[in-house]
């Protein structure tokens, strides 16, 4: 079969956490916003842990850091900000299993607030940083 590609076609970019982004940018002004913005991050920086180019330990825990301070200045629904702030900051540490354990919990209290393609976003990338 021929290659209907041009030879100077750049490659189609893989976005990762299409529905978290999709949802964060048609979800309501408020909480439900925030929470999906709040779970992007999070993912993007649970993604560094083991992805398919970890960072470096030094790098993801200035990132952390970062993030940390960012995720304060969040108008978040009660109860839902400690586990997102531990997994952040399991993120700028060097176990992939206590990672891959905080992203489930955040998983289990954004639920009601993601919708299913986000909440499948976040359970897959779970299951890929447990190994």
């Amino acid at each position: 079969m021929l290659d209907s590609t041009p030879p100077f076609a750049l490659a189609v970019p893989v976005f990762r956490f299409r529905a978290l982004a999709a949802l964060a940018a048609r979800a309501q002004l408020g909480g439900p916003r925030e929470v999906a913005i709040a779970c992007y991050l999070a993912a993007r920086l649970a993604l560094s842990v083991a992805g398919p180019a970890p960072l470096s330990p030094s790098a993801r825990a200035g990132r952390a850091v970062a993030a940390r301070a960012w995720l304060s200045a969040l108008a978040l629904p009660a109860g839902v900000r400690p586990p997102l702030a531990r997994l952040i900051d399991y993120t700028g540490g060097t176990d992939p299993a206590a990672v891959a354990l905080a992203l489930a919990r955040v998983t289990d209290i954004t639920a009601k607030y993601l919708d299913p393609g986000a909440l499948s976003e976040l359970q897959q990338l779970g299951w890929q940083i447990a190994g």
